[in-house]
């Protein structure tokens, strides 16, 4: 009955409905953080937007499809998390919140990003996984400081080659896409520690021995024929890495090795900022 009741009340914009949302949240936490998770939400209380100080804004697995204009006086807020909601398009008030350094916008239902978004030049941290992503849209190049890009569970077929200036990534998820190939520009980011291509359909993959900062490689579930090759000390997870061997010719045709299950990945928790 709580939840029910709370999915009620969010359609209506009182006072004392948002009181009741909100828990008797009347003042800014001392931690500077409200977390209105799983709420069911429809709208935004308008009275969070009063917490001019508030640096973390958590909004997932609600049923938001837009936000009020007002969310630009929360020019503090440093991490803004709107998965799992009913997005269809970024509301480009966020784009104004210019420092944000960690947004979560997965699951939700975007197509596109707007160009707007190149206004976050503080963001750190963008989650983009499982949306409608036909491309990885061109403005995610912009972002100077990015350091990690989850873009799972999107319909990418390909990279824009604009993505070799972001200088600053380390880490990049491309897992449950439509690549065929492996993306030509990551060849070219020496810098990457991290690259997730598992469960794609790349047949083969090219050396990656050359990128000096690469320190895990996932490419399990690919119809690939060999291994990609990577430098001493690189964790490979997938066919054929180090604890098998890759498969061999004999008399023409090839012999695999039976594979081990891929570990589970690292949970998806949700990062501070550095």
């Amino acid at each position: 009955m709580g939840n029910s009741l709370k999915a009620i009340v969010a359609f209506v914009p009182s006072k004392e409905c948002q009181k009741y949302l909100l828990e008797d949240l009347e003042e800014m936490p001392v931690d500077k953080m409200v977390d209105l998770s799983g709420r069911q939400l429809r709208r935004l209380p308008l009275h969070i937007c009063s917490f001019r100080e508030l640096v973390k804004l958590y909004l997932s697995d609600n049923n938001l499809n837009h936000l009020p204009p007002e969310l630009e006086q929360l020019q503090n807020l440093q991490i803004l998390a709107l998965d799992f909601n009913n997005f269809k398009a970024l509301p480009l008030v966020v784009c104004t919140l210019k420092q944000l350094c960690i947004l979560y916008l997965g699951n939700n239902k975007l197509c596109s990003l707007p160009l707007e978004l190149r206004l976050l030049q503080n963001l750190k941290t963008l989650w983009i996984e499982s949306n409608c992503l036909q491309c990885l849209p061109e403005v995610v190049c912009e972002l100077g400081l990015l350091k990690t890009l989850h873009a799972g569970s999107n319909a990418l077929r390909t990279l824009p080659t604009q993505l070799r200036y972001l200088q600053e990534l380390r880490t990049i998820w491309l897992s449950g896409n439509l690549l065929s190939e492996f993306p030509p520009v990551l060849l070219d980011m020496p810098f990457l520690e991290v690259i997730d291509v598992d469960r794609n359909s790349i047949r083969f993959f090219p050396s990656l021995a050359h990128l000096p900062g690469l320190k895990l490689v996932i490419y399990d579930h690919n119809p690939c024929r060999n291994a990609p090759k990577v430098a001493k000390g690189v964790r490979r997870v997938g066919r054929w890495s180090e604890e098998t061997p890759e498969p061999r010719k004999r008399s023409g045709a090839v012999i695999e090795i039976s594979l081990e299950e891929k570990p589970s990945p690292p949970p998806a928790t949700k990062p501070e900022p550095e």
